[in-house]
């Protein structure tokens, strides 16, 4: 569980990264990831938020990995959590792989 919670907090961790440049696309709404604050996206697909504490704060970065600036988090239609780095803005700033795609 450990691990998992390392992960998860990295992840969020990286997606307050690129929640700034996505306020400058129409539609585009940011995360407001808190400090000392756990993410978690569990076997069932359910995601819940941890109060942390920093007296195990090198066990939890130990194993931790960024995520790379440019990271776009999506729920497949099979209800999967995925990852995609690479582009997810078109170069007017629009999203995509919007609605309208």
């Amino acid at each position: 569980m450990t691990a998992f919670l390392i992960k998860t907090f990295a992840i969020a961790a990286a997606l307050g990264a690129f929640a700034g440049p996505a306020l400058a696309q129409t539609g585009a709404t940011p995360w407001e990831l808190k400090p000392d604050t756990g993410y978690a996206y569990d076997k069932d697909g359910k995601t819940y938020s941890y109060k942390m504490g920093t007296s195990n704060a090198g066990e939890l970065l130990k194993g931790a990995k960024k995520v790379p600036k440019g990271t776009l988090f999506f729920i497949g239609h099979n209800g999967q959590l995925y990852m995609r780095t690479g582009p997810y803005l078109e170069g007017d700033g629009k999203f995509k792989f919007g609605p309208d795609q």
